[in-house]
């Protein structure tokens, strides 16, 4: 046994039952609904038997770790001051939750859409920036960028399915999306941490597919104002909604607040890592309220209120200290 194994904390009971995506092949309706329900109840799913390579996984977080380990003067020369953190390394921290007093702590590296030479979206996407010092860094992460991208279009089908759209009602807005996979570290955390490792947000983009988080502490807030945790069972992946497409769904689908708390006392000295997959609408999508998502009991809360998908981010990037 090892000392990881040793200290352990008891498994944590997930709050949100997990639905398969092995149903999304056999009985995509009934996989509609699930899905829709778990979001339209929590703002988060948990997707089981998500069918990604797990070899392309492994690879990706193995990266990731060998990033994060190597020396601050090192990792520092792939921060990009002044970008909102849209490419590269944003380091320890930096960002904060919205309107909150302290920073998070952790630190993250962002890659992104490559975009071909001339290609008009192109001036709303950085380009990546890549580490020399990890040998192919930049085949694994893009290669992860690449999974989770398809999988969560495939998860927009069903999204799009339970609110009685058209089954490729996303394509056209998602396929060049301004979407970002983020590689997070979160370091040990001291007993006078003066913060949490996340604070209470909410998402900016349109839905999140999280892998990784092989240690304790992602938390949502239920509608009940109680923190419920979050811990997806192996082979599993929780997708949550963020603000983009809530005010595109007038709140049917809520974008919900979550944190990541620090660890027991006995886990404070070991590292957590998660790879959270941003996926954004194309810059120049103009968000406006489902006409179908306005009724008598849910009047249009954003009435003469549309937003291109770029403004809308840039704001929220002032928001939480990036910009």
């Amino acid at each position: 046994m090892t000392p990881a194994d040793s200290a352990a904390s008891a498994p944590i009971k997930s709050a949100i039952q997990p639905v398969s995506m092995r149903d999304y092949d056999t009985d995509f309706d009934a996989f509609s609904q699930a899905l829709g329900g778990s979001f339209k109840r929590y703002g988060f799913a948990v997707v089981a038997d998500h069918g990604l390579d797990e070899g392309v996984i492994t690879r990706a977080i193995d990266d990731a770790k060998a990033f994060f380990a190597l020396p601050e003067e090192v990792k520092r020369q792939y921060h990009q001051p002044g970008t909102g953190g849209a490419r590269g390394l944003t380091p320890f921290g930096v960002e904060a939750a919205k309107g909150a007093a302290t920073v998070d702590l952790k630190e993250f590296w962002h890659t992104g859409r490559e975009l071909p030479e001339g290609h008009p979206l192109r001036k709303y996407m950085r380009d990546n920036v890549w580490p020399s010092e990890i040998p192919g860094f930049r085949e694994d992460v893009y290669g992860m960028f690449e999974a989770l991208d398809a999988l969560g279009r495939k998860l927009l089908t069903a999204i799009a399915h339970y609110l009685g759209l058209d089954d490729d009602f996303f394509e056209d807005k998602v396929q060049l999306g301004n979407s970002v996979l983020r590689l997070l570290h979160y370091p040990p955390v001291p007993a006078d941490a003066p913060g949490v490792r996340a604070g209470a947000h909410e998402d900016i983009n349109v839905i999140t597919l999280l892998l990784g988080a092989e240690e304790a502490g992602l938390q949502l807030k239920d509608a009940d104002g109680q923190w419920l945790d979050i811990a997806p069972p192996p082979g599993a992946l929780v997708v949550n909604i963020g603000d983009m497409l809530q005010r595109l769904t007038n709140h049917v689908l809520p974008s919900t607040s979550h944190r990541v708390i620090n660890p027991a006392p006995e886990r404070r000295g070991f590292a957590r890592y998660s790879t959270p997959f941003f996926l954004h609408f194309n810059p120049d999508y103009v968000i406006e309220t489902l006409p179908s998502t306005v009724t008598a009991e849910n009047p249009d809360r954003y009435a003469g209120q549309s937003i291109m998908a770029e403004d809308f981010l840039t704001e929220r990037l002032k928001e939480i200290r990036l910009i």
